[in-house]
């Protein structure tokens, strides 16, 4: 659907090259949400420009659905830009006109329905966003929460193919990011709508992603399925957006005050059904062995449920050995833990 090929993009400031993104590769398919973290200017609004040509590569090629943006001219370019739609953190929509007329003013500027038409277009999207009793409002008259609503209903005005956000939700309270983020998602299954979004925020990734980059001083670090970078991440830069409080003194990992066996610690990862299962009490049971849980967490990521704790494990080395082969026969994923 989206592929971003060798993107170099450098800008200049008093003569000199400011480089803002270094040789990103990505490929986002059809139909899923995709998120792209980062710290303040990391970059990642300028890559999200990038996928509708509101920023052009120094280099590289931006594809979508089988074109190249490099080889549009100018009206085709502008007829690409109807079929992406796009929402801005602190709304963009215009005071002096009403919700409706917002919502209306991308097809007006289309060009290509009837004033009936563009009606029962606004009170569709509306609906959709149930904002439908707000219709003659101003946007001075709405909450938060309801501006990025009708941000939503305008950016779908012309039914386009793929959805950017730009930090949608980070100017909004818990709640009400819970609720947009929710409408998302229910609009990418409702319309099979590619959604793509920034932000520095990790439970949005988590709440509403299928699958993730992480980028940091214009390079993509890590990137993959949201549970696999999150709970098994490998560059730093994705370590300190899920950074637990996870401080273990050395003597928790050395021999125990009475001088028995030194503990073996260990992150273990318990997705969906294994949640729930007493797994931990049924392997020191069986095995002789105690599990000292030092840190934990149960989550939801997207649709999933998933769990992960920080555990050493106290007894006789091979009994060890085989209570974490136990929990790794049934499904817990065992790693070396990272501090």
């Amino acid at each position: 659907m989206i592929e971003l090929r060798s993107i170099h993009k450098a800008y200049q400031v008093k003569g000199a090259a400011v480089v803002a993104l270094k040789e990103i590769d990505l490929s986002i398919s059809s139909g899923e949400i995709f998120g792209i973290i980062g710290h303040s200017g990391a970059g990642k609004s300028t890559l999200l420009r990038m996928i509708n040509f509101l920023e052009r590569p120094t280099r590289g090629r931006v594809v979508v659905d089988g074109v190249d943006l490099l080889e549009l001219q100018e009206q085709d370019l502008r007829e690409f830009r109807q079929g992406v739609g796009m929402i801005f953190q602190h709304f963009n929509l215009l005071g002096s006109k009403t919700v409706g007329e917002n919502v209306a003013f991308p097809l007006k500027i289309a060009g290509r329905a009837n004033r009936a038409q563009i009606d029962a277009r606004v009170d569709e999207l509306l609906e959709l966003v149930g904002l439908e009793r707000h219709k003659h409002k101003y946007p001075r008259q709405l909450s938060g929460g309801e501006k990025q609503r009708v941000g939503i209903a305008r950016a779908l005005a012309n039914q386009p193919r793929v959805l950017l956000c730009d930090e949608a939700t980070s100017a909004l309270d818990p709640q009400t990011t819970r609720s947009i983020l929710q409408l998302l998602r229910e609009i990418n299954e409702k319309l099979g709508l590619t959604i793509v979004l920034i932000t520095h925020e990790m439970d949005v990734i988590r709440t509403v992603c299928d699958r993730v980059a992480v980028i940091d001083a214009g390079t993509i670090v890590e990137s993959g399925p949201v549970s696999q970078v999150f709970l098994h991440p490998r560059h730093r830069t994705t370590r300190r957006f899920v950074q637990e409080a996870e401080r273990v003194f050395d003597e928790d990992v050395q021999a125990t005050a009475n001088g028995s066996a030194a503990r073996t610690l260990r992150r273990l990862t318990f997705m969906e059904d294994t949640v729930h299962q007493p797994l931990l009490s049924q392997a020191a049971r069986a095995y002789g062995v105690d599990f000292s849980i030092l840190s934990g967490r149960i989550e939801q990521i997207k649709s999933t449920t998933c769990g992960q704790m920080t555990v050493a494990v106290a007894g006789d080395a091979t009994r060890v050995s085989e209570a974490l082969a136990h929990l790794a026969s049934h499904g817990v994923t065992i790693e070396e833990h990272v501090q």
